[in-house]
């Protein structure tokens, strides 16, 4: 099948503005010889995207939203291997690696810290809201059979990125995780990936959407943040015999979440910081007195990314998903987002016929 001239796109015209969409060229006529030109299927939304749709990142405008798609592969750029046309894959968010940093040639999970990155997609480059959209090859995912388009979007950040927390928190079978905003997009995927590294869940939410999710998904307990902190702190040392969790992932933004995920995490503890709100306040008693060693993470590597969609195939691992079809609907879509009601990740089928296709095959 051809590609058309034109595409239609969601963009972030004006910061702090709805998204405009509209068609727009599209893109790959010249492609980067380590470039893909992705027929997205699915795209998601992520928290991110309203950070970048408020100028946080002071990313350049326009450009295409969402950070989280997935798709087939049309094109290929002449030096790419391991991809050919046809192929479904998760894109990666990191593009153009500078490969000489000493991130770049240090440890293979280092390496998306990258400084001298060229862009991120759907942050400071176009994303995928759009009928098409190019990606680095040398950072994405090949999809594996059994993980569908719809479950691969939200992988692509939200996944990738709680499955590196889970990862960095460094915890064996059997050893206690809590999870801050367990309920979440980020959350009740961390929850199925500390199950399946065989760890104990104490789940801690504050939404009511949030608790039943955490419980859906198997958190071993699952606690109502709304009960205060000593409350959450008493609960969580009655299950860890007064131990408290050997590591924490905090993945809410709520003011006081850094500070409540510190309190529940042992002596000596991890807490792993996945949320990204303009400030991370936590108690000095909380973490100094305590010695909870306080880590930021952000995006796995592409090794590990491959491990994730590797077990999520494996173990039938879900997302739990708001689908609108469509990118007329993305008002609709962000309107959920922000109602605070939303269970799950909220997404957008753009390629109706590709989703159909697998489903068939």
């Amino acid at each position: 099948m051809a590609v058309p001239e034109t595409m239609l796109a969601a963009q972030v015209i004006e910061y702090n503005k709805p998204y405009v969409i509209q068609q727009i060229p599209t893109p790959g006529k010249t492609l980067h010889q380590h470039d893909l030109l992705v027929k997205v299927a699915v795209a998601s939304l992520c928290h991110t995207d309203s950070m970048v749709a408020e100028g946080q990142f002071g990313t350049q405008l326009p450009v295409i939203a969402s950070h989280e798609a997935s798709g087939v592969v049309v094109d290929v750029g002449a030096s790419v291997t391991g991809f050919q046309k046809g192929d479904r894959v998760m894109v990666a968010i990191p593009y153009h690696r500078c490969g000489t940093c000493e991130d770049c040639k240090g440890p293979e999970n280092y390496r998306q810290y990258c400084s001298n990155i060229g862009g991120h997609n759907g942050v400071t480059r176009d994303g995928g809201f759009a009928e098409y959209m190019i990606c680095d090859a040398r950072e994405s995912s090949k999809l594996p059979d059994g993980v569908t388009f719809e479950t691969a979007a939200p992988l692509a950040c939200a996944g990738v990125t709680v499955w590196r927390g889970v990862l960095q928190a460094e915890l064996n079978a059997g050893q206690w995780l809590a999870i801050i905003g367990s309920g979440g997009g980020l959350g009740h995927l961390g929850i199925q990936f500390a199950k399946a590294k065989g760890l104990r869940v104490i789940g801690i939410d504050a939404r009511d959407e949030g608790i039943e999710l955490s419980k859906k998904f198997g958190a071993d307990i699952v606690i109502d943040a709304r009960s205060g902190q000593d409350s959450v702190v008493q609960e969580v040392a009655k299950v860890t015999n007064d131990r408290r969790a050997e590591a924490t992932v905090n993945v809410s933004d709520h003011a006081d979440a850094a500070g409540l995920a510190c309190a529940v995490t042992r002596l000596h503890g991890t807490m792993v910081q996945i949320a990204q709100p303009e400030k991370v306040c936590i108690p000095f008693n909380q973490f100094v007195f305590r010695d909870v060693r306080v880590k930021g993470s952000l995006v796995s590597s592409k090794a590990e990314a491959a491990d994730m969609l590797n077990t999520v195939a494996e173990l039938g691992i879900e997302v739990n998903s708001n689908i609108f079809h469509g990118l007329h609907q993305i008002p609709k879509l962000v309107e959920l987002a922000h109602s605070g009601k939303m269970a799950g990740k909220g997404m957008i089928v753009v390629d109706e016929e590709a989703v159909k296709k697998q489903i068939a095959s």
